[in-house]
């Protein structure tokens, strides 16, 4: 099945870019994507090769989204990803960040569909409205952040 590609630009620096992906999730990740809701506290991504990806709710109770498969800063992380599902039928999800001088060109691909089996289209097709709905938060926030 082919992978699902997000890709969109943002008025930011390559380090500014990645860092806020990964350092900064909780300032822009939308809380309805999230199992915690309102009580959201924070959305972390581990800086390391191994590392989780998960939620705290502000009770401190913990949800995992994955495991960091690459750490490459500023140009790529790639995740294992299962955030609503079990870890069993997690995808494959790689963000790249491509400098362009005072811009980058930030690239989200997702795998894996196929190892859903019949489930794999429609999880990929809903997926695709997630993202949509998540990246503009991510732009949008970059460009207070930098004054864009």
């Amino acid at each position: 099945m082919e992978p699902l590609v997000v890709e969109f630009e943002v008025a930011a620096g390559c380090d500014h870019a990645f860092a806020t992906w990964v350092s900064r999730p909780t300032m822009w990740w939308p809380r309805s994507k999230t199992v915690s809701g309102d009580r959201l506290e924070a959305v972390v991504i581990e800086p390391f090769v191994g590392g989780r990806v998960f939620e705290r709710d502000e009770a401190g109770q913990e949800h995992d989204w994955g495991r960091v498969v690459a750490w490459d800063p500023p140009h790529r992380v790639a995740y294992t990803w299962h955030l609503f599902f079990d870890p069993s039928e997690a995808t494959d999800v790689s963000v790249t960040f491509e400098s362009l001088g005072s811009s980058t060109t930030v690239r989200l691909e997702q795998r894996g569909w196929e190892r859903l089996g019949e489930a794999g289209p429609a999880r990929r097709h809903n997926t695709i409205a997630a993202w949509e709905f998540i990246a503009p938060h991510y732009v949008g926030f970059l460009d207070v952040s930098t004054g864009a």
